[in-house]
C-alpha cells in the first residue's frame, strides 16, 4: 500500500488565456489531495472516494462503468473514475504492467471544481502512488507530463499544462504551451482564498470564451491583454513587488469579467476583499463559481469573506514549494 499527495493551485494569472498559447501562473497552495494505491490480483480497480464532497461512495468495476454495482448517478461515477482510470493507465504504462489491478483511497482538503486544480491533484498523486506501488518511481516532470495527458483526454482537449505541472513541481510556475518551469525565489505570498461553495462547468466556459474569441476581434485582444498582463507579472514577481502583483490581479479580474467567466458570488468576493485593504483580489480557475484567490498581510480580507453573503469558507493558504510527494 502506497500514498503520495500532490497540492492544489490557485492563479496569479492567465487562466483561459492559458489555452490560447498565452502564459500563466499558477501557484501551489497548501491543500492537498492525498491518493493511496494497493495492488490487487483481480486486475480490477476499486475507487474510495470518502470526501471529495460526492456524498462519499465505494464502486469496483472493470472496464465497464455499466456493470458496477453502485446507487450514485452514472455522471457522478464518471467524474470520479474517469481520471482515477486515466491514472491507473499511465502507472500500467510507466511499469510496464497492463493487468495490475488498485484499490484507490482519495482523501482531499481541495474542493471539486472549485478552481483549486483538485483533479489534477489527484491525477498526479495517483500515478505517483500507482506506480510506486508497482516499484517505479518517476521523476515529478514525467509525472506531470502523464498527468496532463489525462486530463487532456477527460477534458476532451480543453486542459492546459498549467495544473498538472504546479501540482508536479509545486511553487509558483510559468506555464506557456509546451514551456513550462518553476519561478526561482518566489517571494512569501498571502494567500487568502474564498469559497462560495459552487462550481463552474469547465467545458462550458472554455467554450463560451472561444465563441467570444471567434466572433469578436476585441474578446480576441482581452485573451492577448491577459497574457501581457502575466508578462507584467513574472517581472513583479522577480522584484519582490507584491503590491504591483495585487495591482495586476485585479486587472486581470476585469479582463476575466469582460470574457463572461465570473458571477455574482465570485464579484461579491473580490470586492469584499478589496474593500478590506486586499492588495489584489481574483477568481482563480474556469470561473463561473468556486473561488476567489487575494493577496492581504492583515487578516482584513479573511474576516471580510467570513461575513460575505454567499462565501461559505474562506481561509488562508501559504505557498506549497512542495510539489508531489510520497507520504
Amino acid at each position: 500500500m502506497t500514498t503520495s499527495s500532490a497540492p492544489g493551485k490557485v492563479y496569479l494569472f492567465g487562466e483561459h488565456a492559458v489555452v490560447y498559447g498565452e502564459p500563466a501562473v499558477p501557484c501551489a497552495v497548501g491543500r492537498r489531495a492525498r491518493v493511496t494505491a494497493e495492488r490487487r490480483d483481480d486486475g480490477r480497480v476499486r475507487v474510495e472516494a470518502s470526501d471529495l464532497s460526492l456524498d462519499g461512495f465505494a464502486i469496483t468495476y472493470g472496464g465497464d462503468l455499466d456493470e458496477a454495482d453502485v446507487n450514485v448517478p452514472s455522471g457522478l461515477v464518471e467524474a470520479a473514475t474517469g481520471y482515477v482510470d486515466g491514472a491507473v493507465d499511465q502507472a500500467r504504462d510507466a511499469a510496464g504492467e497492463p493487468d495490475a489491478g488498485f484499490t484507490v483511497t482519495i482523501e482531499s482538503d481541495i474542493p471539486l471544481g472549485a478552481g483549486l486544480g483538485s483533479s489534477a491533484a489527484v491525477v498526479v498523486a495517483g500515478i505517483d502512488a500507482a506506480t510506486r506501488e508497482l516499484g517505479v518511481e518517476l521523476p515529478p516532470e514525467e509525472l506531470a507530463d502523464r498527468a496532463y495527458q489525462v486530463e487532456h483526454e477527460v477534458q476532451e482537449g480543453q486542459a492546459s499544462r498549467a495544473d498538472t505541472f504546479c501540482s508536479a513541481m509545486g511553487g509558483a510556475v510559468r506555464v506557456e504551451g509546451d514551456d513550462c518551469r518553476r519561478i526561482p525565489d518566489a517571494p512569501e505570498l498571502p494567500f487568502v482564498i474564498g469559497y462560495d461553495g459552487g462550481a463552474g462547468n469547465t467545458g462550458e466556459l472554455v467554450a463560451n470564451v472561444r465563441g467570444l474569441r471567434e466572433q469578436y476581434t476585441f474578446a480576441a485582444d482581452t485573451v492577448e491583454a491577459i497574457g501581457d498582463i502575466v508578462r507584467t507579472g513574472e517581472h513583479a514577481l522577480e522584484n519582490d513587488d507584491v503590491e504591483e502583483v495585487g495591482r495586476l490581479m485585479n486587472f486581470n479580474h476585469g479582463l476575466l469579467s469582460a470574457l463572461g467567466v465570473s458571477s455574482r458570488s465570485l464579484d461579491t468576493m473580490v470586492w469584499a476583499a478589496r474593500d478590506a485593504g486586499a492588495m489584489g483580489a481574483k477568481l482563480t480557475g474556469a470561473g463561473g463559481g468556486g473561488c476567489i484567490v487575494a493577496l492581504d498581510t492583515s487578516e482584513g480580507a479573511r474576516t471580510a469573506l467570513d461575513y460575505t453573503p454567499g462565501c461559505e469558507e474562506a481561509f488562508r493558504a501559504e505557498l506549497d514549494t512542495d510539489g508531489v510527494r510520497a507520504e
